[in-house]
């Protein structure tokens, strides 16, 4: 109820304040049990903190993570602190040196919820930047399956040397946890903060293939990385890596400056993927090329099924967006493997997240706990919290998001069965709640929320509402910097090579530029597209089309 109990006694943290300098301290995070039902002890704290240490940096966690679970708000406010030194020389240090080269805009800064924030509110928060730069390939994502599919559900892989990176966008919203970690989970540091759900596994170009004592073939986690490098690079790499496949089986050009400026070494990758691969499992080399590359599809099959299972997406309903270097070379694949309807290469390709970034919308969200009943609902009480929340989103559109081009606030609770521990989170349909019908739809949305997460729902039991939440968000740009629209690409210019497919053997396949492919265009495969910083792989019985915006769309012939 948010009753003091026990005053705070000043005194006492004082003294453990004046013990702070000779320890070498350089922030502090303050976690009191029930801050969120009444931050003022917590506040206390702060303010002793400036009187006693005025250049001492710290964090509240009741203002960086009202989360009902302290431990979580715990970790939250550590990480924080912690990061603040550093985060706020760093950027301090950056925006003057951009201010005295000429900049005259903005300096915003990309967060882990996929959206941005200005430099100064990263400084005074910077845990809003961990783990941020995979957080924008999400926000790409959404844009190319929307705009160039129509679709709200997407599946978003950015493939590059080492890892790859799976989020899901569900009706256009991005699939968030608080389960991040820092580090390997449960061995590093919970984040407890909210951030875009992503997982990454060790499969991308540089991944190293090799067989187990039980003869099993494993591709990654680890990695040749850029230097050496996979074994066709020329630089002294030994292993095969998922690379030297893809040249073996002819999905790359020997032929053209690749790495380094340099041809690839068709024949380091042969001997690389015959010794480590092909002889001891007894294949073929070319055989044990198409085995690395498949084994790497099953692992990023497998790891796309666990996030939707953990969404309730169903990937054969979900456009799959493939960015990143590596990601050509099987998402068409992967997709069939998941039954997608259809897979986009966008124009950004390698560059996917960066694109995110583009296209990011100044967001910020305001959260405050407010338990109460379904069954005895607090119109009084929710309504207050609503409009407080509200208000600051309109504030922070009216400051930091002015000039946007369109400012949206969203509202949605966290919510749970009574007796539950965990909350889902459900979107509101209004901004305050006028009578039994409002809550009574939260009700059935909440229960169809649950059933599909976990395929059963439970209309007897009560509702608890721990939280709620709004989020703003400003729009600034309407897409990211790439091939504009209708933009002539020149000569047209197709060549042809000798390409394996598994299943089907050797193919005399063309070879298209797609900067050269025009809009409407179909490119049935077999076939090979190649951009500067990808090269795409059309398999079999499917068919590339090229988009006014210059991505490339994948679906099967039959569609």
């Amino acid at each position: 109820a948010g009753q003091v109990l026990v005053p705070l006694d000043e005194a006492a943290v004082a003294d453990l304040l004046a013990k702070l300098p000779g320890r070498d301290v350089e922030a502090v995070a303050v976690c009191l049990l029930w801050s969120t039902a009444n931050p003022e002890h917590e506040l206390a704290v702060g303010r002793l903190i400036e009187r006693h240490l005025p250049s001492l940096p710290y964090t509240l966690s009741h203002q960086i993570n009202p989360s009902l679970r302290e431990y979580r708000r715990a970790s939250s406010a550590a990480l924080d602190a912690s990061l603040k030194p550093l985060m706020s020389t760093y950027l301090g240090d950056l925006e003057t040196g951009l201010r005295d080269a000429g900049l005259a805009g903005r300096l915003l800064v990309v967060t882990s919820r996929g959206a941005l924030l200005d430099a100064a509110a990263v400084a005074a928060a910077p845990i809003h930047a961990l783990r941020s730069g995979p957080a924008m390939a999400p926000a790409a994502g959404r844009h190319y399956a929307r705009d160039e599919t129509g679709d709200g559900n997407a599946i978003v892989i950015d493939v590059g040397g080492t890892t790859c990176d799976v989020s899901l966008v569900s009706g256009s919203q991005m699939a968030w946890t608080r389960e991040s970690w820092v580090g390997q989970p449960y061995i590093g540091h919970m984040t407890g903060f909210p951030s875009l759900d992503i997982r990454s596994i060790g499969s991308g170009g540089g991944s190293l293939a090799r067989v187990d004592n039980g003869g099993l073939l494993h591709v990654g986690p680890r990695s040749a990385g850029a230097v050496p490098g996979p074994a066709c690079y020329g630089l002294g790499g030994q292993g095969a890596t998922v690379t030297d496949a893809a040249l073996v089986l002819g999905y790359l050009d020997a032929e053209i400056p690749f790495a380094h400026g340099r041809p690839l070494d068709r024949d380091a990758a042969m001997g690389a993927v015959r010794r480590h691969v092909g002889e001891p499992l007894g294949i073929e080399t070319v055989e044990a090329a198409a085995a690395i590359i498949a084994v790497l599809s099953e692992d990023m099959v497998s790891i796309i099924d666990q996030c939707a299972v953990g969404e309730g997406m169903d990937p054969a309903a979900a456009t799959l967006v493939a960015g990143g270097g590596a990601a050509g070379f099987n998402a068409v694949a992967v997709a069939r493997r998941l039954g997608s309807p259809q897979t986009i290469f966008p124009d950004t390709g390698a560059a996917l997240s960066a694109a995110g970034g583009h296209i990011a919308e100044l967001s910020a969200e305001h959260s405050d706990i407010h338990v109460t009943r379904c069954g005895d609902f607090d119109f009084e009480g929710v309504n207050a919290v609503l409009a407080t929340l509200i208000a600051r989103c309109d504030t922070f559109a009216a400051d930091a998001g002015r000039g946007a081009q369109e400012a949206v606030v969203t509202l949605f609770a966290e919510a749970r069965y009574s007796g539950q521990i965990w909350e889902i989170e459900i979107p509101l349909r209004q901004r305050a709640f006028r009578g039994d019908e409002d809550v009574a739809a939260f009700r059935a949305d909440f229960d169809a929320r649950h059933a599909v997460l976990f395929a059963h729902s439970d209309p007897e039991s009560d509702v608890e509402i721990i939280a709620w939440h709004a989020r703003v968000a400003c729009r600034l740009r309407d897409k990211p910097i790439g091939l504009a629209a209708g933009e002539s690409a020149g000569e047209q210019s197709q060549s042809r090579r000798n390409v394996f497919f598994p299943g089907t053997g050797w193919h005399d396949t063309p070879v298209a530029r797609l900067s050269d492919l025009r809009p409407e265009q179909r490119i049935a495969g077999p076939a090979i597209v190649e951009a500067p910083f990808t090269t795409i792989v059309v398999d079999p019985g499917m068919q590339g089309e090229p988009t006014a915006a210059g991505s490339l769309v994948v679906q099967p012939v039959t569609a």
